[in-house]
């Protein structure tokens, strides 16, 4: 567990205005993109791989953009963490799409939603949470510390966390037949023999079918939840909208494709998305 004093100093300092924290973390962005060569390497990278006809100026200047928002999403998260749910509510300033939650509700056969790694994906939990209840699915982190921020942080009267084992799809199934809602990163790469492989901005990437089984056993309805973050720590617009008929994880890809490529500069561009899977 964390020491009281390494928690007390966390908490009080990621107290301080979104504005400031995310003015804070363009400034890291830049840094580690400068300093951190294979922090620079994996977005070069995947930003060539889903950009490829782009010229060299218009990649420099996304490249720039999104490094800034990278540093932002890694300041806000232990905000969101530690904040009051009371005020993360408050920092989203509109959300689009509200009645298709409505809707899914009425049918009581639960809500699967897809949060990619776009945005400020934990604001978007958070959000659902003063409304209703949800079980998210979580991969641990490898380090002992940070795994306990993570544990310590996401802690929230409506918000249940379920590990990414059987145990925890087991937790989604149950939260799925109460007619709950579930939250599931779509874009995270499973272990091997939990995915296939499926294009991805044009290159092989394993996707989880966790998904699409969930959608076909409980015949839930499956959302997009996207948390927009908006200039200058104002805050956040949350978006919400239907997946479609296709619950494949090719289908998946290509809606979170045509999502990301809407606003290219917020997604988590360092994440190891094309990577091999763990066996």
């Amino acid at each position: 567990m964390l020491s009281r004093p390494l928690l007390f100093f966390i908490v009080i300092f990621f107290k301080l205005p979104l504005f400031i924290l995310h003015l804070l973390g363009g400034f890291l962005g830049r840094m580690t993109y400068q300093f951190d060569r294979r922090f620079k390497e994996r977005i070069d990278i995947n930003l060539k791989r889903a950009f490829p006809l782009s010229d060299a100026n218009d990649l420099k200047k996304l490249t720039s953009l999104a490094i800034r928002e990278i540093g932002k999403c890694l300041m806000e998260a232990p905000a969101i963490w530690f904040n009051s749910p009371q005020k993360n509510f408050r920092w989203v300033r509109q959300c689009y799409g509200w009645e298709h939650v409505e809707a899914a509700l009425k049918n009581k056969k639960g809500i699967i939603f897809l949060t990619p790694h776009l945005g400020c994906f934990e604001i978007t939990a958070q959000y659902y949470a003063h409304f209703h209840p949800i079980t998210v699915l979580f991969k641990r982190p490898k380090q002992k510390w940070l795994a306990d921020i993570v544990l310590s942080g996401r802690r929230h009267s409506n918000i249940h966390l379920a590990e990414a084992n059987i145990q925890g799809v087991k937790q989604l199934m149950q939260a799925l037949k109460k007619g709950e809602a579930i939250g599931i990163l779509p874009d995270q790469v499973p272990h091997e023999g939990q995915g296939e492989w499926t294009q991805f901005f044009n290159t092989p990437a394993y996707t989880m079918t966790l998904v699409s089984k969930l959608a076909e056993s409980s015949k839930a309805t499956v959302l997009i939840g996207f948390g927009h973050r908006l200039l200058k720590g104002r805050g956040y617009e949350v978006f919400i909208e239907p997946l479609g008929s296709d619950h494949s994880p090719q289908g998946i890809n290509d809606q979170l494709e045509l999502l990301i490529r809407k606003y290219p500069t917020q997604y988590l561009w360092n994440y190891q998305r094309f990577k091999k899977p763990n066996k």
